[in-house]
Parts: C-alpha cells; sequence; structure tokens
C-alpha cells in the first residue's frame, strides 16, 4: 500500500501531463500570458478555496461508505470545463469554485473510503490539505519539494484551524488560523490552476479540449487524496515515524 502511495504522490505534476496532452510545454504558454492573469488567478483561487472550506466545514456527507465514486466526480468537473474551455479564460472565475468544490468532495469520498472519520474537524480540513499537494510553492527551496516536506509546511496551520473549530465551533470559520490556512493553501494551489488556466489558453482548446484539462486536473488531486489518505491509514496503523521511514527507503 505504500508503495503504491508514493507513486502516486511523486509522480509527475499536472503541467507534465497537460503538456502531453495539448502538445505544448505549459512552461512556454505561461510565460506568454499577461501578468494580470496571474493576479487574477491568485484571487480566484482564494476565493475557491474559501467556498471549499466551507464544503468541507459545513456538508461533507460524513455517513461511511466502502468505496470512492470517482468517475461521477470526474464527469461533473470534465462538463464544467467543457464550459470554461468553450468560453476561455474569462469562465475561470466562474468554472474554477464549482471544480474546486466537485474536487473537494471527491477527495473527502476518498478519505472516508481510507477510514477517515469525517465528523473529525482536523479530518476534514486534511481534504482541504490536499490540494495544496499538487505542486511546490514559488517560495520553497530545494528541501521544500515532495510529500512530507508540503505536509509538514502545513502542518502547524492545519493543527491550529482545526483546534480553533473544535473550541469555537463552525461559525467562527473567518478566525487568524483559517485565513492563515487558506493562504497557505491558496499559495501552492494557485501554482497548479495557472497551468490549467494556461493549458485552456492554447486556442486549439475548445470545448472538448477544456472538458479533457479538468479530467485531468481532478484525476491528479485524486491521486494526490488517495495516496495521502493511504498514508493516513498506515499512520494510525503502524506510527508516523516507521511509516515516514519505510516511504523514504523505497
Amino acid at each position: 500500500d505504500l508503495r503504491g502511495a508514493k507513486k502516486l504522490l511523486e509522480n509527475p505534476g499536472l503541467a507534465a501531463k497537460v503538456s502531453n496532452f495539448v502538445g505544448t510545454p505549459i512552461e512556454k504558454v505561461l510565460k506568454k500570458l499577461p501578468e494580470s492573469l496571474s493576479a487574477t488567478v491568485n484571487e480566484v483561487t482564494r476565493k475557491s478555496i474559501e467556498k471549499a472550506l466551507d464544503i468541507a466545514l459545513l456538508t461533507m456527507d460524513r455517513d461511511g461508505r466502502g468505496t470512492s465514486s470517482n468517475w461521477w466526480h470526474k464527469l461533473a468537473v470534465a462538463a464544467t470545463g467543457a464550459g470554461g474551455g468553450a468560453f476561455g479564460l474569462p469562465a475561470l472565475a466562474i468554472e474554477l469554485p464549482i471544480s474546486t468544490t466537485i474536487m473537494l468532495r471527491s477527495i473527502a469520498d476518498i478519505a472516508r473510503s481510507e477510514g477517515e472519520d469525517l465528523r473529525s474537524p482536523e479530518s476534514r480540513l486534511q481534504c482541504v490539505q490536499v490540494l495544496a499537494l499538487g505542486g511546490k510553492s514559488r517560495s520553497d527551496d530545494g528541501t521544500e519539494s515532495g510529500y512530507f516536506a508540503a505536509r509538514a509546511a502545513l502542518a502547524r496551520s492545519i493543527s491550529e484551524a482545526a483546534a480553533h473549530l473544535t473550541k469555537k465551533g463552525l461559525s467562527h470559520h473567518g478566525a487568524p488560523a483559517i485565513i492563515r490556512l487558506i493562504s497557505q493553501v491558496a499559495s501552492r494551489f494557485s501554482i497548479v490552476v495557472s497551468e490549467k488556466a494556461a493549458a485552456q489558453a492554447v486556442p486549439v482548446v475548445g470545448a472538448f479540449g477544456g472538458a479533457a484539462i479538468n479530467t485531468l486536473f481532478i484525476d491528479h488531486f485524486q491521486d494526490m487524496g488517495r495516496g495521502h489518505f493511504i498514508v493516513r491509514r498506515l499512520e494510525r496503523l503502524h506510527g508516523q515515524e516507521e511509516v515516514r521511514r519505510l516511504y523514504d527507503a523505497l
């Protein structure tokens, strides 16, 4: 299980997958996009994370389920991607919050299937954390790459936000601890969103390509979620130190 989780968590990022699909290196497209787009992506990403966090805290289904229904979520995100691809980059502000919310529901579905108790604020915040596992932040150095480094960077914020929610309840989710967590997750998630936006800016993409790119988008984060919650399941069984030691040894 740990070998499979590491394969998912350390696989090539979204940019490599999308580049293979559109036949163009995404890094080149990103350089050609206007600088104003970066600020727009950051703002849209932050608002999408806020919306996703509301979903995580208030409306996640907490009933147990044996398996996760990944394909239903992929179909839903593909539909939003088709709309976004048809209207291009201006549709990002409408499409991204919807896609992010659907992805979060899918991640929660995966978490449940790996034994997470979504009645716990910490477990629900772990679902939001998965959105930060799609790529390293621009502020990271060489040591801040990889799955466990990303987890370590967010550990304190997750702990403080969970403690706040446990103590104060859901009506206080605009507190500094929550805002700090949103900012950290958004800084990492926005990198992947920028890559997605660049792919959708390729002239030949259109509605069909937008659906395909969104399918790659959710597939990437479903992989991150599956790997993350497999690791957490193994940590509950065998302890964090032993799992980390074996993960590094693989």
